[in-house]
């Protein structure tokens, strides 16, 4: 698949057929994910796989209390047959920016203007949604919600070294998942949000030269 198509076709999957997927794709996903940037080349990335029912069926537990009454989302979502936690690794980055060749004597958070350690993490989720594309198949990340994550760690044994940014669920697509926001929202066109050579509000960029 041509990448313009792969950008074009990404779209959140709320809902999956029961059908398994090979485990060659999800190996390409997670290799791929592995070539994202990471600042200073500190690669603090690190995904947990789930993809027997058994070990779907425990996250879905640790991270909701109504997987026995759930509702349209949760309801298409728990059909995924495989979920991957990416996790970010702040302390990877403390540690590579206090070596040598980065010129930093110590390991400071206060150095740090954003989060790195997530955007990164994020970046990589984000080449794992588009080779699922690739493969012909849908995916989705969301978050964790709130309050879960302890339940989540502690159901996988997630260092404390390491924190769950969200959750990709991969499979199949069928029809009839919950709605997401694009079929309620317009699409903003990539023109609004360029602003070449400093800010300018829309309307000034929109008038006629």
């Amino acid at each position: 698949m041509e990448l313009q198509d792969v950008v074009r076709r990404r779209r959140m999957v709320r809902r999956y057929a029961e059908t398994p997927v090979d485990p060659a794709v999800v190996d390409r996903a997670l290799a791929n994910a592995t070539r994202a940037p990471s600042a200073g080349f500190s690669q603090g990335w690190a995904f947990v796989v789930l993809d027997t029912p058994e070990q779907v069926e425990r996250f879905w537990r640790a991270s909701s209390d109504e997987v026995d009454a759930p509702g349209r989302w949760l309801e298409g979502m728990m059909r995924a047959p495989v979920v991957v936690l990416p996790c970010s690794s702040k302390a990877a980055y403390l540690d590579r920016y206090a070596e040598p060749d980065k010129g930093w004597t110590d390991r400071d958070e206060d150095r740090w203007a954003m989060p790195y350690w997530h955007m990164d993490a994020a970046m990589a989720s984000l080449l794992i949604l588009q080779t699922v594309v690739d493969e012909g198949l849908g995916a989705c990340f969301s978050g964790l919600a709130a309050g879960r994550e302890p339940a989540v760690r502690s159901a996988f044994a997630i260092p404390d070294s390491h924190d769950p940014i969200g959750v990709i669920t991969i499979g199949h697509p069928e029809a009839g998942g919950a709605p997401g926001s694009p079929a309620r929202r317009r699409r903003t066109p990539w023109r609004e949000v360029v602003h070449r050579g400093g800010w300018q509000p829309v309307e000034d960029r929109r008038a006629p030269a």
